[in-house]
């Protein structure tokens, strides 16, 4: 059984892990790069489970190779989102379409406000559950 002690937001590859040094950052990037991956920075502070669909900071950096430029793009983010969620994705374009092939956190906000659990019971004794981010509850902009 997996558990997560310290209630952090799990998406992506290394979300159980202490988060990821610029370093580490770096050989994700290198690894990505030498696959023929494209990078992409986004950027949320809505990061329920089905929000699949970030939003983009800039555009994804098909022509780049050096992994300089991908962690400058990704500190431009951070400067200009503190206090959001901001990940990394690599994308796979070999078989004909762009397909995720990595993607992780790489900024969290300081404090990070979890999720809520609704249960409510319906005909015949069914239950339906239904699952609120916290950070919903103030309006965008406001919600860190």
């Amino acid at each position: 059984m997996m558990t997560n002690p310290m209630q952090r937001v799990t998406q992506g590859q290394f979300s159980f892990l202490p988060d990821l040094t610029d370093a580490e950052i770096t050989a994700q990037i290198e690894y990505g790069l030498a696959k023929g991956y494209a990078w992409s920075v986004e950027y949320t502070d809505d990061p329920h489970p089905r929000n699949t669909y970030w939003e983009m900071f800039g555009n994804p950096m098909f022509d780049l190779r050096d992994a300089a430029g991908v962690l400058m793009e990704l500190n431009s983010c951070r400067k200009t989102f503190p206090n959001h969620y901001i990940r990394l994705m690599a994308f796979d374009s070999t078989r004909g379409i762009e397909s995720i092939a990595m993607s992780f956190i790489v900024n969290r906000p300081p404090r990070e406000p979890g999720f809520g659990l609704a249960r409510t019971e319906t005909v015949g004794r069914h239950m339906r559950y239904r699952i609120s981010s916290y950070a919903t509850d103030k309006p965008e902009g406001e919600r860190y």
